[in-house]
């Protein structure tokens, strides 16, 4: 009786799970149930030599995920990817990266989660880094590309167009694709394919390079005129010399101003090539070498009344900018900083960006707002919008201040005037040397000197972890350029000293260089611990990167007050 019992509850339980059990796989198999529609492929080119893949695909039925990739070969190069709703691009999805595409192995595959939904169309753009172009050497105008012809999928596709995007005039050599554009009809699951095509442009379109820091930085003044400057930090990753590059600017901008890194100005005008979007070609002061690094500054003005707005009530303004939606390139990093006039206060601050940080500075006088994002294409495009009170009181400010300073100095001379008169004693040798133009001069030539030295070290450092260079090389050429930097640091104690001794504003100048070096010291030694402790495991990459953005962009301003400083004496000795 006892051994009955006990297989009827061991019966039991057994049903029960197989019951459960049909049930999941019922409601799994329930909530993945679709079929693919249609599928459009585009490959496209970039400027800087950047690859966007855009997999468009309607889908009928529902499911919670999408799961789609391409060879794995391409893996390395993929920078980022995200979805959204076609027609709705508000609406996007979570994109989970590198994760096995179905049962197969030497696919790198993504999976989109529709958890909260299934649209019938949606798209999956993905970014990946301009390794995959390569340059002609002998001709400059051809260019290779390596691409998935196809994507991907889990399920078959009765149609799959699919097309590479080039810049107009671009003509067609060969390839493993007839064409530019192409297509196929029940493309089957897991398609594995890797080709290439090989183009001819016409122009300049396509540059391989990589913008690794671009700072935009808005001033508004006291009658709300803006005035912008964008510092740029590229890579030339090609195998030919750079000499210009196309740039993209807000509409309307005005006065077109380029500078090299230590504040020269480049003695070519920007050259207008497009006025929708506002593309400007601008010369280099000095040519970028492959596998190099440059900095420059791109300043100009926009009209106030497009940006800058008089809200109700007398001290009450608004301003609205929307960033990087006509941008033709990719860009590792960016920030975008707002500076408000003397006496500004800050009454709220907005943006759409899915930005990674932003934050106000709140000064004594003066206030300051910056937004930070990473991996930009022109569909990361935000907007910023912020409030602000200002009291045209405070344009009296400035002159109020000197009035003030005059009157005390006025009343220091009068005192002393007034003072009676003591018997001459022994006159003492004054401290304070007289300052040639000369001292200065040296002084800007051995700094300028200095930075270029200190430039090429870094090219060297760049160098010798690509393999470019043998190490033995490497040590050889870094050992010769210590040697003449430690001879220019000696000559700059020399005559830095002598513009110490001088007083006046050259002894200010002095301790504002002072502290912007001891500031890119500092920031250089943090850049190396958070590098260590990143390789260690100690910190996440996404940390690492946000870590290295701000010690960037401290290191970025120190260098800007370096070039300044180095411009005002340039501009007394001329």
């Amino acid at each position: 009786m006892k051994k009955t019992a006990t297989t009827f509850i061991i019966l039991t339980v057994t049903l029960t799970i197989l019951a459960l059990a049909s049930s999941n796989i019922a409601s799994a198999r329930a909530s993945s149930s679709y079929s693919i529609e249609s599928v459009n492929h585009t490959v496209g080119v970039l400027y800087n030599g950047y690859v966007l893949i855009n997999d468009t695909i309607a889908i009928s039925g529902q499911t919670d995920s999408f799961s789609l990739g391409f060879p794995y070969v391409f893996g390395p190069s993929v920078i980022t990817a995200f979805a959204y709703n076609t027609n709705d691009t508000s609406s996007v999805f979570p994109v989970a990266l590198n994760v096995p595409l179905g049962n197969r192995v030497g696919f790198y595959g993504v999976k989109v989660d529709f958890s909260k939904g299934t649209p019938q169309t949606f798209s999956v753009v993905f970014v990946l880094s301009n390794n995959i172009l390569f340059q002609d050497s002998t001709n400059a105008s051809t260019f290779t590309l390596v691409f998935p012809a196809f994507p991907s999928l889990t399920e078959t596709a009765p149609v799959c167009n699919c097309s590479v995007v080039v810049p107009p005039g671009t003509q067609y050599l060969n390839g493993t694709v007839g064409d530019f554009a192409y297509n196929a009809e029940n493309l089957s699951a897991f398609t594995y394919n890797a080709s290439q095509v090989t183009f001819l442009l016409s122009g300049e379109n396509v540059q391989i390079f990589e913008i690794k820091q671009l700072t935009r930085e808005v001033d508004v003044n006291e009658f709300g005129q803006t005035s912008v400057s964008d510092f740029y930090y590229i890579a030339n990753n090609s195998t030919q010399t750079m000499d210009s590059i196309e740039i993209v600017v807000p509409p309307n901008a005005s006065n077109l101003a380029v500078r090299d890194e230590l504040g020269r100005k480049s003695l070519v005008q920007p050259v207008l090539i497009d006025v929708n979007p506002t593309r400007y070609q601008i010369n280099f002061t000095l040519t970028v070498a492959p596998n190099t690094l440059a900095k420059f500054t791109v300043s100009y003005d926009l009209p106030g009344n497009a940006y800058v707005v008089k809200e109700e009530g007398a001290n009450n303004f608004a301003l609205n900018m929307t960033f990087f939606q006509d941008t033709n390139s990719y860009i590792d990093q960016a920030s975008v900083s707002f500076v408000l006039p003397k006496g500004a206060r800050l009454s709220s601050f907005g943006t759409t960006s899915t930005a990674n940080s932003y934050d106000v500075d709140r000064g004594v006088f003066q206030e300051t707002m910056t937004v930070n994002q990473q991996n930009i294409i022109s569909l990361d495009s935000f907007a910023v919008s912020l409030s602000y009170e200002y009291n045209s009181l405070w344009l009296a400010f400035g002159p109020t201040m000197w009035v003030w300073a005059l009157a005390i100095v006025g009343s220091v001379v009068v005192l002393a005037w007034r003072r009676p008169r003591v018997p001459s004693g022994v006159a003492v040798p004054s401290t304070t040397l007289r300052l040639r133009p000369e001292d200065v001069r040296s002084f800007v030539d051995a700094y300028d000197e200095k930075m270029k030295i200190e430039s090429e070290i870094d090219v060297l450092e760049t160098r010798v972890q690509k393999g470019k260079i043998p190490r033995r090389r490497y040590k050889v050429q870094k050992k010769t350029l210590e040697i003449r930097l430690s001879t220019l640091d000696r000559a700059l104690a020399e005559s830095g000293g002598k513009m110490h001794s001088a007083g006046g504003h050259y002894s200010d100048l002095m301790r504002q260089l002072e502290v912007a070096e001891t500031e890119i010291d500092e920031v250089e030694v943090n850049m190396k611990s958070i590098e260590a402790r990143q390789s260690r495991g100690e910190i996440s990459l996404e940390t690492y990167r946000k870590l290295l953005g701000d010690y960037e962009r401290r290191k970025e301003r120190a260098k800007t007050t370096t070039n300044g400083i180095l411009l005002r004496l340039r501009e007394e000795i001329h």
